[in-house]
């Protein structure tokens, strides 16, 4: 008897389908009222008791081993029946997947990113958690020096020698003092700055630094660069630099480029001049690169920032620098870019 169970085992791991009815079948001829399994219990009775234990066991494998494969079985055309039914009717109307867009700010911030890099600038990143030494002693900013209140800072209460950055500047501090010259790098980057919030300012923001130290870096290397980066960006070559003062450059500039006057967008963001302001720059004053352990009287360097936030809101006509942190998708749905 043992071993007529074992065949019937067999037939059943053996047994597939995919009609219901002879699934119906199946599960009757085993596990219905009048079934298999209810005859062979039956003749539990008549079994020698030296052979009931194992007779149990092997009736419950039979029974354990049906109800799964009919279990598995209809499950199988189930699944079938329902992916036929979302995916086999070729007529019905395609479902539409909306597409993300990249932000605008990492449109621009990625154009400004290859224009450089395609001049041999490599792209270099740092903590926004910055210590004092890194953000502004090691810039010619020592401690109580008048040029710090030139930005107002968000400092760590619980740590006055921690804050959050107020330029990627302190990348390249970083940069320089674990690469020897030559060394060209920008570094791009969010930064914060305690500022009151409105359509043309805002706590946080974007910047792109650049930084090139080598010998014999003069600031025609500087106006070349810049000039082509404008070229490049805006399609306009004309720039002027006009003398300024950053406390890690000297001498330092601020650079316009020549928008035009040929519309009247173009009267209203250059107000009336044509001149429009991007960034600043200047020679790296020979204090920072002591600092970062670079010989001063064998390199020189040039370093420039520009506004990401700034450029975009120029390219694209965005009236409020608010916009690019509200995560309206009604607004970021507009921008589409390949970078």
């Amino acid at each position: 008897m043992i071993e007529t169970i074992k065949k019937q085992i067999a037939e059943v791991q053996a047994f597939s389908s995919t009609n219901k009815e002879e699934i119906e079948n199946f599960r009757i001829k085993y596990l219905g009222k009048k079934g298999l399994l209810n005859n062979f219990f039956a003749e539990f009775k008549n079994v020698p008791n030296e052979q009931k234990k194992e007779f149990g066991q092997v009736i419950n494998t039979l029974k354990n081993t049906a109800q799964e494969k009919v279990d598995s079985l209809k499950e199988a055309i189930e699944s079938s029946s329902e992916t036929r039914g979302v995916y086999g009717d070729l007529s019905r109307p395609g479902e539409v997947i909306p597409l993300g867009s990249r932000h605008p700010i990492s449109i621009v911030k990625n154009k400004i990113i290859d224009i450089f890099l395609r001049i041999g600038f490599n792209v270099s990143e740092g903590p926004e958690i910055e210590d004092d030494w890194h953000n502004f002693t090691a810039l010619n900013l020592p401690e109580y020096h008048p040029a710090r209140d030139m930005q107002d800072t968000f400092f760590i209460q619980t740590n006055p020698d921690v804050l959050l950055r107020t330029h990627t500047s302190s990348v390249q501090v970083r940069y320089m003092e674990n690469n020897k010259p030559p060394i060209r790098t920008i570094s791009p980057g969010r930064v914060y700055r305690n500022e009151a919030i409105s359509a043309r300012s805002h706590c946080f923001f974007h910047q792109v630094e650049g930084l090139y130290v080598d010998k014999n870096v003069s600031f025609a290397d500087l106006k070349q660069t810049l000039q082509y980066f404008t070229t490049e960006m805006f399609g306009k070559s004309k720039i002027r630099l006009r003398p300024s003062y950053f406390p890690f450059t000297e001498p330092s500039a601020e650079v316009d480029v020549y928008w035009g006057l040929e519309t009247e967008a173009d009267y209203r963001i250059t107000k009336g001049t044509g001149w429009l302001e991007i960034g600043g720059c200047g020679m790296v004053d020979p204090n920072v690169l002591k600092n970062c352990g670079i010989d001063a009287e064998e390199y020189s360097g040039f370093a420039f920032g520009v506004g990401v936030d700034r450029i975009a809101m120029l390219l694209h006509q965005i009236p409020d620098i608010r916009m690019f942190s509200e995560n309206d998708v009604r607004f970021l749905g507009q921008f589409k870019s390949a970078l």
